[in-house]
């Protein structure tokens, strides 16, 4: 007897040499899920005041401001009053706002750089003025020009 026909045997299926990719789907849902969920936590910036219209130049006070400038090579520099500029690092700029801030809480800070400053100095700058404890900075600018764009 042949057990060809025999109804217990079972037809040898071909080999397939395809990959299974369903269980990397489901790690990379799993991957993106996380990643959605994390995201926002991650986010980090200064907080900044932006004015809502055109502002008006600063009204005097008694205690004039104090101005830094950023020059486009990086360099500090901080003017205190009617002072002269002298320069300054992000640490010595620290201590001396720390030390204008004890004899002024109300001490307003001016913030003074060039259009080729990068914009990383600037932030970095603001970091560290945050960090003084300053109650308020301001951005120096210039008027625009009257003059049509072309």
């Amino acid at each position: 007897m042949s057990l060809t026909g025999s109804p217990f045997t079972r037809a040898k299926k071909p080999l397939k040499s395809d990959m299974n990719v369903v269980p990397y789907i489901d790690v990379m849902l799993v991957l993106l899920v996380i990643f959605m969920v994390t995201t926002p936590m991650i986010t980090a910036g200064l907080t900044v005041d932006l004015p809502k219209a055109v502002s008006d130049p600063l009204s005097s006070s008694k205690e004039p401001p104090a101005i830094v400038t950023v020059e486009a090579n990086g360099k500090l520099s901080v003017r205190f009053g009617e002072g002269k500029d002298h320069s300054v690092t992000q640490d010595g700029l620290h201590d001396e706002l720390t030390q204008a801030l004890t004899k002024n809480p109300q001490l307003l800070v001016l913030v003074n750089g060039s259009k080729q400053v990068p914009y990383g100095d600037v932030v970095t700058l603001m970091a560290t003025l945050q960090s003084s404890g300053l109650p308020q900075v301001g951005l120096m600018t210039e008027p625009p020009s009257t003059t049509p764009r072309k």
